[in-house]
């Protein structure tokens, strides 16, 4: 039975939000918006002041089974009671348990933990250089989508595709090929210029940054067929759709398909740092001893965590509930939003759905905060990307709904 976890706290007036300081110690890579959260519980956080806000965030799709979930904070104190590192020189118990939960619910065969989705991205980079050197491909490519985003290294931001990401930080590494999402007749033309180049596809089943863009039915397994015809590896970036967000464990069970590798982080271990690589066939077999490695990646806290999040999502039954409360969240904008002047479309898949407006948007983030406070995210500057937890309840996508059309209708 899903349970929504409600908070005590009773209800505040709206205070203002704290003042940023002038000046800050910290680099100036974001710029957060004038509010500072202390508790969260569920779908609800709490501010500085007391005020209660509803998040459709989740963090990224990070805190995918709800804010401050008590057997998450239960496991997190008796693990960090008992041991938090030895590092990957001997063997971690908690991190042998949580491979095989993932391998048994992907169909994959071994799995590299790592600490972001940017390093779980690295490592499928790496696991294809290292197939092309088997093959006796000395400058391998690696194809890559237009409007993709894979994370923030030297290599990812040159496999992303946005301006925001990759300018400054040039000359970028030229191992990427670059075609249209959900175009294969792209792809096959692509083939035949560096067909003897191309080791792999590295692809999102749904790409979030880009504003929730889906592909054409059937895309993900015209790739697979394409991929194994070529000798190519299918990798799929499931940092974001990964974990239960689109109504099943990963976004490529919608098609029945099986990729060669997999990327996972956000919402496997529910706000704690980790990434993992999944890889199957002959992927799985690329890494030796010393090929590559992380400190702190899958240490016991970690682990640990991660298992009590499938624990959770399997118990509470929160891959159906994403599929559900996705479903009724999209019939229920359609039938508020679609007919209004400024909504260009509404997509997505589970719980991770698209508003696109006509015009940046951007000030609905600030807008929703202050107004009602309700958190939103606005990716590619004119579509609002709703990402709340699984645990989202009927009067959650109630609320919700009421607001994005209070905030559309009023958006000059």
């Amino acid at each position: 039975m899903t349970r929504t976890y409600l908070a005590d706290t009773q209800a505040h007036s709206f205070n203002a939000h704290p003042v940023a300081e002038p000046s800050s110690p910290l680099m100036q890579t974001y710029s957060p918006l004038p509010v500072s959260f202390v508790s969260g519980k569920g779908t609800r956080l709490w501010d500085q002041s007391g005020v209660e806000y509803q998040d459709a965030v989740a963090g990224i799709a990070v805190t995918n089974v709800g804010h401050s979930h008590p057997r998450i904070t239960q496991a997190i104190q008796e693990q960090a009671h008992l041991l938090l590192h030895t590092s990957n020189h001997y063997s971690i118990t908690w991190q042998h348990q949580l491979a095989e939960r993932l391998t048994q619910l992907s169909g994959m065969q071994r799995v590299f933990f790592g600490n972001s989705g940017s390093e779980a991205n690295e490592a499928a980079f790496k696991l294809a250089r290292r197939y092309a050197h088997r093959q006796g491909i000395s400058e391998p490519k690696v194809v890559v989508m237009e409007n993709a985003f894979h994370g923030r290294s030297l290599t990812m931001t040159s496999a992303s595709d946005s301006p925001s990401v990759r300018n400054g930080f040039g000359p970028l590494i030229n191992d990427f090929i670059r075609v249209p999402f959900g175009d294969m007749k792209a792809l096959e033309t692509i083939t035949r210029q560096h067909s003897d180049q191309i080791v792999a596809v590295l692809v999102e089943p749904i790409q979030g940054e880009a504003g929730v863009i889906t592909p054409p039915p059937g895309y993900l397994t015209a790739l697979r067929e394409y991929c194994t015809r070529q000798g190519w590896l299918l990798m799929l970036d499931e940092i974001q759709t990964g974990m239960g967000r689109t109504g099943a464990w990963f976004a490529y069970q919608h098609e029945g398909i099986q990729p060669d590798v997999v990327t996972l982080a956000k919402a496997l271990a529910n706000g704690l740092p980790i990434g993992a690589c999944l890889a199957s066939g002959i992927a799985a077999e690329l890494f030796t001893p010393g090929s590559h490695g992380s400190t702190f990646g899958g240490n016991p806290l970690v682990c640990r965590v991660g298992c009590t999040v499938l624990d959770i999502i399997e118990e509470e039954g929160l891959i159906e509930r994403a599929a559900q409360q996705g479903k009724r969240l999209k019939e229920c904008l359609e039938n508020a939003l679609s007919h209004l002047p400024h909504v260009q479309a509404i997509r997505g898949a589970g719980l991770l759905i698209g508003i696109q407006l006509d015009k940046p948007c951007q000030s609905l983030m600030r807008r929703a905060l202050d107004n009602h406070r309700l958190l939103i995210n606005v990716t590619r500057g004119n579509t609002i990307r709703l990402l709340p937890p699984l645990v989202i309840s009927e009067a959650d996508v109630d609320s919700l709904v009421h607001a994005l059309y209070d905030l559309i209708t009023q958006e000059q």
